[in-house]
Order: C-alpha cells, then structure tokens, then sequence
C-alpha cells in the first residue's frame, strides 16, 4: 500500500516535468521565429475552435488557425497555430514570423518578448510549485513510514 504514496507522486512529477518541456518548447519556438527577422504574409485558410473538457462540460475552448505562406526560397509552408487573436478569419492575409531552418515553425503572433516571458515564466512557476508539492510528499511519506517503523526504500 506504501508504494501508492510513491507511485502517483512520482507518475504525477514526470507529467509535470513533461509539460514543463513543453512550455520551454513552445517559447523556445516562438523566440526563435521572432528573433531570425524573417516575415512573409500568410493566408489564414481555416480557423476552427476545439473544445477542452467532455460532452456538456466543456471546460474551455481553444481557437486554431492553418495558415500558409511562401519562403523566401520559394517553399510553400502551411502551419497551424493554437491560440492565436480572435480578429483573424478565414481569408484574412496576415504577417507571420519563421526561422530559414524550421519554416513549418512560423508564428502570426506579433513579438512581445515580455508577455511570452511573463506567461511562460508563470506557467513554470506554476508547474514547479506543482512539481515541489509532489517531491516534498514522497519526502513526508517516507519520513512517515519510516518513524513507524515500515522503512520501505524509496523508489
């Protein structure tokens, strides 16, 4: 039974250390297509919203857009970006924002390099805090176990 207190901390830990990868990711992304100067316009082809959530308990929604755009070279790129403003429809031509290595990475997003800190940051600060919360009750287990005289070794 001790090791349920191990197992679902620890399975909960790599779910946050694997969503904390993302968000650096995706910024990461972001950052770069800003950052390598190079702009083209895009047609937004489609934009649809999906929802979070189940049946009649959506939690929330997240709007989408496929947009495509010619390089600089000469390469049709068609993206789909999550998140983006909700003023841009279907046919709108839009400026999006690539790096010459990763294309199929561009972004609509006009830069705002300290709102994707900021909200990346909190993201983190939130998943950290998740993650330490986990850590600090295997800890607490443990230590709990172990005062009782069922010393089990931690996983």
């Amino acid at each position: 039974m001790e090791a349920f207190f191990y197992v679902v901390p620890g399975v909960m830990a790599a779910g946050l250390l694997f969503g904390m990868s993302r968000v650096l990711a995706k910024s990461r992304r972001i950052a770069r297509a800003w950052s390598s100067g190079l702009t083209a316009q895009a047609r937004c082809l489609r934009a649809y919203t999906t929802l979070s959530g189940g049946g009649d308990t959506a939690i929330g929604t997240t709007l989408h857009h496929v947009f495509e755009f010619t390089t600089r070279d000469g390469r049709v790129v068609r993206f789909e970006e999550a998140d983006g403003p909700g003023t841009i429809l279907e046919g709108d031509v839009v400026t999006v924002r690539y790096a010459a290595v990763r294309p199929e990475e561009a972004t609509a997003k006009a830069p705002a390099r300290g709102r994707l800190f900021a909200e990346s940051g909190c993201l983190l600060g939130f998943l950290a805090a998740a993650l330490a919360f986990c850590v600090f009750f295997m800890i607490g287990v443990h230590l709990m176990f172990d005062e009782a005289g069922e010393v089990m070794p931690m996983p």
